[in-house]
């Protein structure tokens, strides 16, 4: 058997593929009962959080694995196999290993070195361990995980490079500030009452906010966590329990409102937004067309005019974005951030053909090619371009080219557009809910400001690696050959077992015998025969048991079990025998 993950992540999936393929609680227990009924899979464990969804199991058959976990994460997910396929990436054996151990450490979140993912890889073992869907390779591997990521977090500064989503999340709403400066005094509403509802209201409550309100569909777990909060020792803050009827309500109230419950659909809408915003202002709240610090914007800027400079021609450059020339030369998907009419140099190197059929339709007339010198030197050029001599001799020919037509086609990256500057948010909300809680069209009202999961994901892609990055790296490594070493001689342990066993057998026959042949042996003797043959057969048998493991534990050593079995006549059935016993003990171990 063989270790094999199927998953997708935030980093091969985008957010809204993210969003739907997102597994309920009640969908990850069916989607594990269904795999370890599937016949590649002995055992499995899933671990699904806000930004991955990845099936673990054990199965004997490579290729058969991959369809049977990708089909089944497609049927519980909802979305269709055609569509996920694309997004899922596939690990095997150690590689399998390295990429969970990578998990644990927070190298593979959207924030890393985040510690939470902890949590989540700890609750995802309890969760296979009560329906025992969960062995011996589940169980040893998950809990390794689970060792390896402290480790990480403890001989190493990975933390200093880590946060929690949902600190990283509150980053981003303060725009800059600081995180204690900007949440002193503000009013917190919570949305949910789950393990990250929970972290974001303590974090808030660090912070220094001046109310926290919990809000959730059992009012009953609302209730306990502002409980826990007024509570705690550590943290003065006053915090009180609402049902979710009341929400709209403390929207208008709030400050800050942080949501991520578990519900499949959208908690807040847009509209429910925006009238909280005229509840607490008293203004209508309008829709943005671009707003600064949203993800997408209604509207183009303005295509860049030959009026940007002083010294040409005050007309308009034709458009030249996909989909919109006619005619033109060019391979426009094959050029980089279009074009403007500055920078000779800039396109010194382009074929010069080219060039000047582009500046040609540019200008909407051919360029006289029969005189002068501008043709001769467009050919020279492109007869030995990329040489000094060819780049000079095309740059003369430009200058020549621009007196005829007007402007010069150059590769430029474009201008940054100049966003018009957002008021200061009334209400910011962070959305830590997959699927989202909150609107993605809130990003457009004007006096809000949303951060989700998309942009969390967005702003992470900029964020910086810490220099222990590498040394967490290293020990992931150690680590994946020490379990890869671990299982190869745990592989040959049910050989080693089967082998004594024969041999006690093979002892307790020969004691036997002897007691029929000398009825008359007292039990001193008797006693002093027995424990010396034992003695002989367990030292005859320490050296290659020993070393045998030792073999079995390096890359290639799985061939050492069936030379073992094929040595000393051992019956397959009895090894198999001793692996079900084995594996059933695992199976049924509760969660630890």
């Amino acid at each position: 058997m063989s270790l094999l993950v199927v998953g997708l992540s935030h980093r091969s999936a985008p957010v809204s593929v993210l969003e739907r393929a997102a597994l309920s609680a009640d969908a990850q227990i069916k989607l594990l009962q269904d795999t370890v009924a599937a016949e590649p899979a002995a055992e499995a464990a899933v671990l699904a959080t806000c930004n991955r969804i990845e099936l673990y199991a054990d199965v004997d058959k490579f290729h058969a694995g991959v369809a049977e976990l990708s089909t089944l994460l497609a049927q519980h997910s909802g979305v269709g196999l055609d569509e996920l396929t694309p997004y899922l990436y596939v690990h095997y054996e150690d590689r399998a290993v390295h990429h969970l151990f990578s998990v644990a450490c927070g190298l593979d979140s959207m924030v890393v070195g985040e510690g939470q993912i902890l949590g989540q890889i700890k609750d995802s073992l309890a969760k296979a361990q009560e329906l025992h869907s969960a062995g011996r390779l589940m169980n040893d591997l998950f809990q390794q995980a689970l060792r390896v990521g402290k480790r990480a977090h403890s001989e190493t500064g990975i933390d200093r490079a880590g946060q929690s989503l949902v600190t990283f999340g509150l980053e981003q709403l303060a725009a800059g500030t600081d995180v204690t400066a900007w949440a002193r005094g503000k009013k917190a509403l919570v949305i949910g009452a789950g393990s990250m509802s929970s972290l974001a209201a303590a974090t808030l409550a660090r912070a220094g906010v001046a109310e926290i309100v919990i809000a959730n569909r059992t009012y009953d777990r609302a209730e306990r966590l502002a409980q826990i909060l007024t509570e705690a020792g550590d943290l003065d803050v006053p915090a009180r329990a609402v049902p979710m009827e009341s929400v709209p309500v403390e929207l208008t109230r709030a400050d800050v409102a942080v949501s991520c419950t578990g519900a499949t659909g959208l908690v807040l809408t847009a509209e429910e937004i925006a009238s909280a915003v005229e509840g607490r202002t008293g203004r209508p709240v309008a829709f943005e067309e671009a707003a600064s610090g949203s993800r997408t914007t209604d509207k183009a800027p303005a295509p860049r005019t030959n009026a940007d400079s002083a010294d040409v021609r005050q007309t308009p450059l034709p458009p030249t974005s996909v989909g919109t020339d006619e005619n033109c030369p060019l391979d426009l998907t094959a050029v980089q951030g279009g074009f403007s009419v500055l920078g000779e140099a800039a396109v010194a190197g382009m074929d010069a053909a080219t060039l000047e059929q582009h500046a040609a339709w540019a200008a909407g007339s051919a360029v006289d090619r029969r005189g002068g010198g501008t043709s001769h030197a467009f050919k020279a050029a492109g007869d030995a371009r990329r040489s000094p001599e060819a780049d000079a001799e095309l740059i003369t020919a430009l200058a020549a080219t621009v007196a005829t037509v007007g402007r010069i086609p150059e590769r430029r990256k474009p201008e940054p557009v100049a966003e018009a500057p957002r008021l200061t948010p009334v209400l910011s909300l962070l959305d830590l809910a997959m699927p989202r809680d909150i609107d993605a069209a809130v990003h457009r009202l004007a006096g809000v400001r949303l951060v989700d999961i998309e942009s969390l994901a967005d702003a992470s892609a900029d964020a910086p690696m810490a220099a222990d990055v590498d040394q967490v790296r290293r020990i992931v490594s150690d680590e994946v050959a020490a379990f890869g070493a671990a299982l190869r001689a745990a592989h040959i342990t049910p050989t080693v077992v089967a082998l004594r066993t024969m041999a006690a057998d093979v002892v307790a026959s020969e004691i036997a015998r002897l007691e029929g042949r000398l009825p008359g042996l007292d039990d001193k003797h008797r006693s002093e025969i027995t424990q010396t043959v034992r003695r002989v057969v367990d030292k005859l048998l320490h050296a290659p048991t020993v070393r045998v493991k030792q073999l079995a534990a390096e890359p290639g050593g799985a061939g050492y079990a069936d030379a073992l079995r094929t040595l000393f006549d051992l019956d397959q059935e009895t090894v198999a025998s001793v692996s079900r016993a084995e594996d059933s003990t695992e199976k049924n171990r509760g969660p630890r």
